[in-house]
C-alpha cells in the first residue's frame, strides 16, 4: 500500500508542480527571509529600509535633511531632499516601457547601489529594501521630485495601480527629493502599529553617525490618550510630537551621550577621522569610572551587533598602543605585568565607524564584517592616532593607564573570588542549588525556569507548576547591582550565584568577543568570556523573570535584567529571556471570575460582568497573594498565559538606558523621570 501511494506521488511530481513565484510574491510568502521577522522588530525595519536610502543620498552629498512622520491613519512617510529616484524610462524594460522608479519599487535587486558610479558606500547592498516595504505594504505611493517636478506611483501590495503620473512644476518649491510613503499590510504583521521610542532610537544613532545631517521626527498620531494630568490641565487633543537631531560633534557627541549618567576620567572623548587604502575610518572613545566596556560599531551606518574585523583592529591597536605608551613613560612598576585586552577596555565607551565600498558581511543581517583588510587599516590608523595623542597629552595617559592598572588588580582579585567559589561547588554544574525545584525533563529543549521573587510566591509557583517541564528558583530580596560593581564583588553575592549555578552557562560580557572575563588572554571564541559562557550549557529554554505588580517587583526586575544584559547577554539576542504578565485584578460576580492585566482591561472586564451588585474587586499585591492553582491558570499555564520577550531593538539606546536607570549619577535619572512620568498610567507605590 505505502509502495503504491509513493508510486502515485512521484507520477503527480512533475513541471505542473514546480511553483513560480512573480515579482513580489516570494517577498510576501516568506517575509522573514528578508526582514528577520514580522514581529515588531520586523515592522520597525521596514522604516529602516526608507531611511536607509535617504541614507545613502546623504553619504554621496547630495542630501542633508530627512523627516521622518508617523500619520494619524497608521502610514509613515520619509521624506529627504536628495536626488530624488530617476523616472526616465529603464532600458532593460521597453515592453511594456517601466521607468526607473517603477523597477526600484517592484524588482528585487534592482538599484543604484550596485554601481560605483552613483554611490561609493552604501549600507543597502543587496537592492532589496524599498522593494520588500512595497510588497509588505497594503499600500505604498512614492513622489520623485526631479528638476522640481512631482512624480508619483501608487501601488497596491507591491502592485502598481497605474502609470507614473507626471505633475506640474511647482514656483518655489523643492527642487529635487523622494517623498515615500506606506502602511504596514496586517497580513503580513503581528502588529502594524509603529512604537515611538523604537524609531527615535535608530533615527538618532543615524543623525550622530552622520556629522551635520538634520534628522526630523514627528507623531502626528491622535490614538494616544491624554494622561490624567493632562486632563486636569484642560489637555483634551494630544499635541503633534516632533523631535530634531542634528550632531556636529559626531561620533565625540555620541560618546557622551552614551556616557552621560557615567562619570568620565577624560575630559572629553578621544576622537579622530583619517582615510587609508580607501577606507574611511572615525572613531570616538572615552574612559568613565564604571567596569564594564561598551562597544559600539557600524559599517556604512550599519550596526554591526556582532563586532568584526573593524573592532578587531580597534582592540588590538588600543592594548598594544597603551602598553607600549605605559613602558615608555616609566608608569609600569618592576614587577607589573603587561595589561591585557580586558584592562585596557574596563570602563571603555567608544564607537566606531567605517566605510566600505564593498563590504563582506555574514549573511543579509549585516551583523559581522568580514573584511580582513579593514582589521590592518583600523588597527594601523588607530595605532598612530592613538599614539599621538597619547605623547601630546600625558596626563590624560596617565589617567587611563592608572584605571587599566587598577582593572588588572581587581582582575586578579576576581580569579581568587572565581577558585574560593568554585572549590565551594557553588559555580559547578554538578551542585545545583538546593532554593532550586527543578524539572524532571533534562532536555533544554521545551523547558522553562521561573526566577522569583520571595518564598511565598516560590512556594505558590512550586504547587502549581507543571513539574515535567517548569522549575522554579526563588530570590530572597535583591539582588546587587552590577552596573555598579566590579566583577568580584558580583561573584560574592549569594542570590547572584545561585542564579549563575542554576542558568548553567556561566557568565562573561556583552562587550568583548574576544574577552575572556578572569584570565584576560585573550583567545575568546566570541559569545562573551572564553572557557566562561558557554550558550551550549543552558539549562533551560525559557528563563522567565516572574515578580510582583508593584515598585519592588519592577526594581527586581530591572537588576535582574541589568545583568543578563551585561552578563549573559547572549541569552537576549538568543531570545531567552521574557518576563511574566501576572493579572493585577480578580473581578467576582457570583461564581463567575476573571482577570485583568491592566486598568482598561478591569473597567471592561467590569462591563462584561454586568456592573449591577457591586462586584467584588481583589487588587494583587504579590503573587503570594494567589493560590497555586490561580496563578498556574492566568500566569504559568502555556495555554493561557502572557509572556513579553525581552529583545534589544537598538544596541546603543539599550546601553544609555541601563546607564541612566542603574548608574550612579543622578541627573539623568531624573530627567528620564521627569520627562516620562506622565506616560504612567498605573503607578502603585
Amino acid at each position: 500500500m505505502a509502495d503504491e501511494l509513493n508510486k502515485q506521488q512521484n507520477q503527480e511530481y512533475g513541471a505542473s508542480q514546480i511553483q513560480v513565484l512573480k515579482g513580489l510574491e516570494a517577498v510576501r510568502k516568506r517575509p522573514a527571509m528578508y526582514i528577520g521577522d514580522t514581529s515588531s522588530r520586523g515592522l520597525h525595519h521596514l522604516i529602516s529600509e526608507v531611511v536607509d536610502n535617504s541614507i545613502d543620498e546623504a553619504l554621496a552629498g547630495y542630501c542633508d535633511e530627512i523627516v521622518v512622520t508617523l500619520l494619524d491613519d497608521g502610514s509613515v512617510a520619509v521624506e529627504d531632499n536628495g536626488r530624488g529616484i530617476p523616472v526616465d524610462i529603464h532600458p532593460e524594460y521597453l515592453d511594456p516601457p517601466k521607468t526607473a522608479m517603477e523597477v526600484v519599487m517592484t524588482v528585487l535587486h534592482a538599484g543604484g547601489k550596485f554601481s560605483k558610479d552613483s554611490y561609493k558606500v552604501s549600507g543597502g547592498l543587496h537592492g532589496v529594501g524599498v522593494s520588500v516595504v512595497n510588497a509588505l505594504s497594503a499600500w505604498c505611493e512614492v513622489t520623485s521630485v526631479r528638476d522640481g517636478i512631482p512624480n508619483t506611483q501608487r501601488y497596491v501590495r507591491g502592485v502598481p495601480e497605474g502609470p507614473v503620473t507626471r505633475g506640474k512644476k511647482v514656483k518655489g518649491g523643492k527642487k529635487n527629493g523622494t517623498y515615500t510613503r506606506f502602511t504596514p499590510d496586517g497580513e503580513i504583521f503581528q502588529t502594524v502599529r509603529f512604537r515611538r521610542e523604537n524609531v527615535i532610537g535608530r533615527l538618532r544613532e543615524l543623525a550622530f553617525l552622520n556629522s551635520g545631517l538634520t534628522i526630523i521626527f514627528r507623531d502626528e498620531r491622535s490614538d494616544r490618550k491624554p494622561t490624567e494630568d493632562e486632563l486636569e490641565q484642560g489637555v483634551e487633543e494630544v499635541e503633534v510630537y516632533e523631535e530634531k537631531f542634528n550632531y556636529k560633534g559626531g561620533l565625540a557627541a555620541f560618546v557622551k551621550y552614551l556616557d552621560e549618567s557615567r562619570t568620565p576620567i577624560l575630559t572629553k572623548p578621544v576622537h579622530f577621522e583619517k582615510e587609508r587604502d580607501g577606507v574611511p575610518v572615525e572613531i570616538a572613545f572615552s574612559f568613565n569610572d564604571s567596569y564594564q566596556d561598551n562597544l559600539h560599531s557600524y559599517v556604512n551606518n550599519i550596526n554591526t551587533i556582532e563586532g568584526g574585523t573593524h573592532v578587531s583592529g580597534f582592540k588590538t591597536a588600543l592594548t598594544r598602543t597603551l602598553n607600549n605608551y605605559a613602558s615608555r613613560a616609566g608608569l609600569f612598576k618592576k614587577n607589573d605585568q603587561r595589561l591585557s585586552g580586558d584592562d585596557c577596555r574596563e570602563g571603555l565607551t567608544a564607537v566606531i565607524s567605517v566605510k566600505v565600498s564593498e563590504p563582506q558581511f555574514e549573511g543579509q543581517t549585516k551583523t559581522k564584517l568580514g573584511n580582513s583588510e579593514v582589521q590592518s587599516v583600523v588597527e594601523t590608523i588607530t595605532g598612530e592616532m592613538l599614539g599621538d595623542y597619547l605623547e601630546e597629552n600625558p596626563a590624560v595617559g596617565k589617567r587611563i593607564i592608572d584605571k587599566a592598572m587598577q582593572a588588572q588588580r581587581a582582575r586578579e582579585a576576581a580569579r581568587k573570588a572565581k577558585d574560593l567559589i568554585r572549590r565551594k561547588g557553588a559555580l559547578e554544574s554538578g551542585t545545583l542549588p538546593g532554593k532550586l525545584a527543578d524539572c524532571s525533563r533534562r532536555d533544554p529543549e521545551g523547558t522553562e525556569l521561573y526566577i522569583v521573587e520571595g518564598d511565598s510566591a516560590g512556594g505558590s509557583a512550586k504547587q502549581g507548576r507543571d513539574r515535567r517541564f517548569q522549575a522554579i528558583l526563588p530570590l530572597r530580596g535583591k539582588i546587587l547591582n552590577v552596573e555598579k560593581a566590579r566583577i568580584d564583588k558580583i561573584l560574592g553575592n549569594e542570590e547572584i550565584r545561585t542564579l549563575i549555578t542554576a542558568i548553567g552557562t556561566g557568565i562573561g560580557n556583552p562587550a568583548g568577543e574576544d574577552r575572556d572575563l578572569f584570565s584576560g588572554n585573550g583567545n575568546g571564541n566570541g559569545n562573551g568570556a572564553s572557557g566562561e559562557f558557554n550558550f551550549e550549557k543552558l539549562r533551560y529554554g525559557k528563563i522567565i523573570i516572574m515578580t510582583d505588580a508593584d515598585v519592588d517587583g519592577a526594581h527586581i526586575r530591572t537588576l535582574l535584567l541589568t545583568f543578563f544584559y551585561r552578563y549573559m547577554h547572549e541569552l537576549i539576542t538568543q531570545g531567552c529571556i521574557y518576563i511574566a504578565q501576572p493579572p493585577l485584578y480578580q473581578l467576582k460576580k457570583g461564581k463567575q471570575i476573571a482577570y485583568a492585566y491592566d486598568e482598561d482591561e478591569r473597567v471592561r472586564k467590569i462591563k462584561e460582568l454586568g456592573d449591577n451588585g457591586k462586584i467584588g474587586i481583589q487588587r494583587y499585591k504579590g503573587l503570594g497573594e494567589m493560590n497555586p492553582e490561580q496563578l498556574w491558570s492566568t500566569t504559568m499555564d502555556p495555554e493561557r498565559r502572557t509572556v513579553l520577550k525581552v529583545q534589544i531593538e537598538e544596541a546603543a539606546e539599550a546601553d544609555h538606558l541601563f546607564s541612566v536607570l542603574m548608574g550612579d549619577n543622578v541627573a539623568p535619572r531624573r530627567e528620564f523621570i521627569e520627562k516620562n512620568a506622565k506616560y504612567v498610567r498605573n503607578l502603585d507605590v
